[in-house]
């Protein structure tokens, strides 16, 4: 289990638009088509590692309870499936229906968004604001597998509530830490 932390993209960087397959509903989706009015959640993760296994349930919750207050999520893997098979898309749709994710779960197949985002690690986070600008990027929270520390997922949610308040941000954005992204070779 590598401990790679995010690259932590300049705040206010314009979200780089994509479009990606959903492996669930089987969709095109775009960013354009699926941002959020308040804000927009652009995650890189997977079904397989561990960091991300350690906050789905808390990831879910997340979700649920900002979809309300006009916060989208996009859930993104870009790991090589080839030698990941286990984050095939065919497994991603699985997983993201037994997680109940409650945002499209979309393959990167050629790595290009993942390295337009500059991401680096399986979870790595990204808040945009309506304008799909950058305000927060790096971790859900200090929990990680094995360190006895709760998931909580304050960072996210505090950067969500300055985003939904119309307020600056001022605590300190740690990086993310988890597997680094399974690049093709």
């Amino acid at each position: 289990m590598a401990n790679t932390p995010s690259n932590m993209l300049p705040l206010g960087t314009k979200a780089p638009n994509f479009e990606l397959p959903d492996t669930v509903s089987g969709e095109s989706i775009n960013l354009e088509s699926k941002k959020g009015n308040k804000g927009t959640v652009i995650m890189f993760i997977c079904n397989h590692c561990p960091f991300v296994i350690h906050i789905n349930k808390t990831l879910v919750s997340i979700a649920n309870a900002y979809r309300v207050e006009d916060i989208s999520f996009i859930a993104i893997s870009s790991n090589d499936v080839v030698n990941y098979p286990q984050d095939s898309p065919e497994k991603m749709k699985l997983h993201a229906k037994k997680e109940n994710y409650p945002f499209p779960y979309l393959y990167d197949e050629s790595q290009k968004v993942a390295k337009a985002y500059d991401a680096a690690c399986t979870p790595d986070f990204y808040v945009f604001d309506s304008d799909l600008k950058l305000t927060y990027r790096g971790q859900l929270d200090d929990s990680r597998p094995g360190n006895g520390i709760p998931v909580t997922g304050q960072d996210l949610c505090h950067a969500l509530d300055c985003l939904i308040e119309n307020k600056q941000n001022k605590k300190l954005q740690k990086p993310s830490i988890g597997c680094n992204i399974k690049w093709k070779r």
